[in-house]
């Protein structure tokens, strides 16, 4: 089990590798294992869920590598929209083929972008999403 130091140690030393300007806070409310955060430039982590996923799916990585390729998908979405000004208002206000196409390129985007920074030797367990 990874305890919450440990995984706020992941990130911020990955963060750090990569010289990246964004935020990590703990949220145990969080539905999923990670989520980024782009109105506060913020990666939020559950390590309740994390540790969950952990003993849920089985690659063959050590739980610190297993944070890490969830943390870059994560990096993907601050990426994506470093790299592309979306127009948010779609989400909320566009129609439903509208919502779910911005939704499919940010998706399809964030693993791409995140994958720029994987290390060569986490690439095999990150592309198996």
């Amino acid at each position: 089990m990874l305890y919450i130091w440990k995984i706020e140690e992941i990130i911020k030393n990955t963060l750090q590798e990569h010289g990246l300007d964004i935020n990590y806070e703990i949220n145990n409310k969080l539905p999923a294992p990670m989520s980024y955060n782009v109105s506060t430039n913020t990666v939020n982590f559950n390590y309740l869920q994390i540790n969950g996923y952990i003993s849920k799916i089985k690659i063959k990585e050590s739980e610190e590598n297993f944070v890490k390729i969830i943390l870059y998908h994560e990096i993907g979405y601050y990426l994506t929209f470093k790299k592309h000004k979306h127009d948010l208002r779609t989400l909320m206000y566009g129609e439903d083929e509208e919502v779910e196409e911005l939704k499919s390129t940010i998706e399809t985007n964030a693993w791409e972008y995140g994958r720029t920074l994987v290390p060569d030797s986490l690439i095999e367990s990150y592309d198996l999403r």
